[in-house]
């Protein structure tokens, strides 16, 4: 496990795009999430928790899928920090470790909007721009700054290494009986991720 670090705000994240009363409705939809799974949420439970009238649920996000979709990237945008331990390796195992304690919570919110998401292009490009360029930027910022250290060449990063990390996180996570842990993420970052990184390029 990682020691104590420090966590600085993401400066890729942009802010919220939400007004205080969507986030209200963000919020009270992943805790019904939480509670109740995707099938049984209704817009009419969210609109009772938050202590809002459906109508102006529906004038923001016309369908549930979308205002499920909102509701996980929301969170995802939250939970998103940059760490700064002043090593690449320890950065790579704590937002490991961010990415599957996430993951592990909303596992089951992440296969709902994965079938969401396969069925709306709407929602797809809004999984693209809201969610997965800012994890990318996220990722981009952790190896810029070990580039800046000196601890890698910046011609070791590249297109498809990014996503690495997070989207076999996710995808444990959301296999039956196969959650990713800490000894996961340990072996994934030295296994595949530092010897990618600190190969050498001639």
């Amino acid at each position: 496990m990682v020691g104590p670090v420090t966590r600085i705000a993401d400066p890729t994240a942009e802010p919220s795009p939400w007004s205080p009363r969507e986030a209200e409705l963000l919020a009270a939809t992943l805790q019904l999430l939480q509670q109740h799974g995707y099938e049984r949420l209704t817009v009419d439970a969210v609109a009772a928790t938050a202590k809002a009238s459906k109508a102006t649920v529906y004038r923001r996000w016309p369908s549930k899928g979308e205002l499920v979709l909102a509701a996980f990237i929301e969170g995802c945008r939250q939970a998103a920090v940059l760490p700064d331990t002043g090593s690449l390796r320890d950065d790579l195992l704590c937002l490991g470790e961010a990415i599957t304690q996430h993951a592990t919570k909303h596992s089951a919110t992440i296969r709902a909007v994965m079938v969401e998401v396969s069925r709306d292009p709407a929602l797809r490009d809004a999984m693209q721009h809201q969610f997965l360029d800012q994890r990318k930027a996220l990722i981009a910022s952790v190896l810029r700054h070990a580039v800046e250290r000196g601890e890698i060449q910046d011609a070791a990063i590249s297109e498809e290494l990014w996503d690495l990390l997070p989207g076999y996180l996710i995808f444990r996570s959301i296999l039956p009986n196969r959650p990713p842990t800490q000894a996961t993420v340990q072996i994934f970052v030295d296994n595949v991720l530092i010897p990618s990184l600190t190969r050498s390029l001639y």
